[in-house]
């Protein structure tokens, strides 16, 4: 099947940046970020090796769902766009296909603090809900990444949970949760 990014026109550019999908000749460029401890201590799969994360990189899904930020023509980080269906009742299910994305993001810790990840950030939302037609965005994080949640604060996403202890952290243990998501008229109604 084909996923809903492949009918967008890339790249696409912000005030700053370039957005693209990934492609395979992206694996070095992202595995010298990804490997980072301030970074590998958040993502979701952290891969110990090299050859580990070319395996999980070069997957098909894997390629699909991701995009590439590059600044001035250099890789600075990628973000994420699972598009997933709703919850829905069985007889109404059909309608709830491919209608809500999940999204991710890594920036290179180097590029932090320069609004760089707001600004991509708010382009893949407003992909997400203009040209992609979703309905609803969600992000899910550790409590303990404030930069991750308080850049889902900065783009306008509201909290919807607050888990106590029931994510595990790979090194922390037990941590809390937090769970942000956005509808597209709650975008809409900010412009």
């Amino acid at each position: 099947m084909r996923h809903p990014l492949d009918t967008l026109d890339w790249p696409i550019s912000t005030e700053r940046l370039l957005l693209r999908r990934a492609a395979p000749d992206d694996l070095d460029a992202t595995w010298a970020y990804r490997r980072l401890p301030e970074t590998h201590e958040w993502v979701a799969a952290a891969t110990e090796t090299y050859d580990d994360y070319r395996k999980r990189f070069l997957r098909e899904e894997r390629l699909a769902d991701l995009l590439i930020i590059e600044l001035d023509g250099r890789v600075i980080g990628d973000l994420t766009l699972r598009v997933q269906d709703g919850w829905a009742q069985e007889e109404v299910a059909d309608q709830a296909k491919s209608v809500q994305g999940e999204l991710g993001w890594t920036l290179e810790p180097a590029y932090g603090g320069k609004g760089y990840a707001t600004e991509a950030v708010r382009a893949l939302i407003d992909i997400s809900f203009k040209s992609l037609g979703l309905r609803r965005l969600h992000a899910d994080c550790f409590y303990d990444n404030e930069p991750s949640w308080r850049l889902m604060e900065r783009v306008g996403m509201r909290r919807e949970q607050h888990t106590v202890r029931d994510s595990l952290h790979r090194t922390k243990g037990w941590l809390d949760g937090l769970s942000y998501a956005l509808l597209a008229e709650e975008w809409s109604a900010r412009e």
